[in-house]
């Protein structure tokens, strides 16, 4: 008799952004939460609507910044991190994604991105000296996040086939590339393929149940899946100028997709 070895228990941070508690992007985080835990999972919760985060980077994200200094936020960043002079709504976050094992981001496809507010957790908790910069390793490799995996889960009004490689939307996977490869793999985390549901404005019961079946699946394989294969900054393929080396790429691969890898069995 075949059997199923149990996942080994890991942690996960949800960070949520939709500003209606009733919304299908609150249901998608209740699902996620609940279907982790039951695999015996630890989860965290950031919704960021519920926490009233601050989006924007100012001064007062770095307490110790001199009045009437010039602001330059990747330096001023980088020198209140390593010194442990953060504001603390952005130590707490930091701390979770350190504690994480994976991270879910949930979050309504507004004018093709993330909501202002899941963009302003980021701009303020990947900071310098944190999740990049030449004091903690190199882009596009073992990052300081390195080991950690992501999944985007998105909620769009449209349809599926407006999203594909002829739809006027083009492929969703390149439209959530600034957050898969920008973001993510920037920093060393391992995103796998985004989970998106589409017409989302009016799902009916029969429809969500589908959903739920589908973005259960995706959960089930958060750790056992395998990641979008990019391309490693140092792995060889690159020049000194970040262009990646003529012939490296498989024949007809164009765009976007020339940073990934040929995935496995292909």
């Amino acid at each position: 008799m075949n059997t199923i070895t149990p996942q080994q228990p890991k942690k996960v941070l949800v960070v949520s952004a939709h500003p209606e508690p009733r919304s299908l992007n609150a249901s998608l985080t209740s699902f996620a939460v609940e279907h982790l835990r039951a695999a015996g999972h630890e989860v965290r919760v950031s919704d960021l609507y519920a926490m009233k985060w601050k989006a924007t980077v100012d001064a007062d994200d770095f307490p110790e910044h001199g009045l009437g200094e010039r602001l330059h936020v990747m330096d001023v960043s980088e020198r209140a991190t390593l010194a442990g002079r953060l504001s603390a709504d952005v130590v707490a976050e930091q701390e979770k994604l350190l504690w994480s094992d994976a991270v879910v981001l949930q979050f309504p496809m507004w004018w093709f991105s993330a909501p202002a507010i899941l963009k302003g957790w980021i701009d303020r908790v990947f900071t310098a000296g944190f999740a990049y910069g030449p004091k903690v390793a190199p882009p596009y490799s073992e990052g300081p996040l390195a080991g950690r995996r992501a999944l985007l889960s998105v909620t769009a009004g449209a349809r599926a086939t407006s999203f594909s490689d002829r739809g006027i939307h083009g492929r969703v996977e390149d439209v959530l590339h600034p957050l898969q490869h920008g973001l993510f793999w920037f920093t060393g985390v391992r995103p796998l393929d985004p989970f998106a549901v589409y017409g989302s404005n009016a799902l009916s019961d029969e429809r969500f149940a589908a959903v739920r079946q589908a973005y259960g699946q995706r959960l089930d394989g958060l750790f056992t899946d395998e990641p979008v294969p990019f391309r490693t900054l140092v792995g060889g393929d690159y020049d000194h100028d970040m262009r990646l080396l003529p012939g490296v790429e498989a024949a007809g691969t164009s765009g976007l997709d020339l940073h990934v890898r040929p995935r496995t069995g292909q």
